[in-house]
C-alpha cells in the first residue's frame, strides 16, 4: 500500500500528479506480510537496487522513477511509539502513527493496481506525528493535499477517528493544524494560502468536537 507523499498524486482526478513534487515511494508493509513482500524483491531488480546504507530503501537506475522506500504496518503499535523490524535482507521501521492508516481503494492507473489507504487515517497519520523544520512543513502540505482530494464523508470519518484519539495526541492534531495555517508557499507543492478557510475550517470542527481548545 502506498503511504506516502505520493498519495494526494493518486488520489487527484486522473492521476494526474500534480498537488506534490515528491522524490520518493513510501510503500507500506503489513509486518504479518513481510515475508511475502520479501520473496517479491527480486521483480525490482531490473529497474532497482538496495542501498547499501539503507536496506529499506531502493534506489533506481533510472532517473525518471523514484526512490522507493518500504516501511512497516503494525495496527498493534501504539501510535506515539516505533520500532525496527529486524531482518538481514529488508529491515522495515515501524512508524506508530501508521497504525492509524487503513487501506482504502484499489486504483487501476495505466494497467498497474495500486492500493492506496483511506484518506481518513492517512490525513489523521500526517497530523499526528511532531514534525519540525523544513521537512515537518513539507509534510504538513501533503496533509494539505489530502485534505484538497477528501470527500465530506472523509472528513467526517476524520473526526471520529480524531475524537478517538487520547488526549496527547488530539492536541498534537491541533498543534499542527495550526502550523499548517500559518506556513507559507513550498516549490511544486499545494499552496497553503489558497487553502487557509479550509484548514481552520477542519481545525474549527475538531475542536469542537472534543470541546477542546489548543
Amino acid at each position: 500500500m502506498v503511504v506516502g507523499s505520493e498519495v494526494p498524486n493518486l488520489l487527484e482526478a486522473g492521476a494526474a500528479s500534480t498537488l506534490i513534487v515528491s522524490l520518493d515511494l513510501d510503500i507500506g508493509v503489513p509486518v504479518a506480510c513481510h515475508a511475502a513482500v520479501k520473496r517479491q524483491l527480486s521483480a525490482l531488480l531490473p529497474h532497482f537496487e538496495p542501498s547499501p546504507d539503507e536496506p529499506s530503501v531502493w534506489t533506481p537506475r533510472s532517473p525518471q522513477l523514484l526512490e522507493v522506500n518500504f516501511v512497516g504496518l503494525d495496527s498493534s503499535q501504539d501510535p506515539a511509539e516505533a520500532y525496527v523490524f529486524e531482518d538481514d535482507e529488508l529491515p522495515l521501521l515501524v512508524f506508530g502513527a501508521l497504525s492509524l492508516v487503513e487501506p482504502g481503494a484499489e486504483l487501476e492507473i495505466e494497467g498497474s493496481r495500486i492500493r492506496v489507504p483511506r484518506i481518513a487515517g492517512l490525513l489523521l497519520e500526517k497530523l499526528v506525528t511532531d514534525r519540525t523544520g523544513e521537512k515537518g512543513d513539507r509534510d504538513l502540505l501533503v496533509a494539505l493535499g489530502l485534505l484538497m482530494t477528501a470527500s465530506s464523508a472523509d472528513l467526517e470519518e476524520f473526526v471520529g477517528a480524531y475524537r478517538r484519539l487520547r488526549p496527547e495526541l488530539r492536541h498534537a492534531v491541533r498543534a499542527n493544524l495550526t502550523v499548517l495555517s500559518l506556513i507559507d508557499a513550498r516549490a511544486g507543492m499545494p499552496d497553503p494560502r489558497l487553502q487557509r478557510a479550509s484548514v481552520a475550517e477542519l481545525l474549527r470542527r475538531v475542536e469542537a468536537s472534543t470541546e477542546e481548545p489548543l
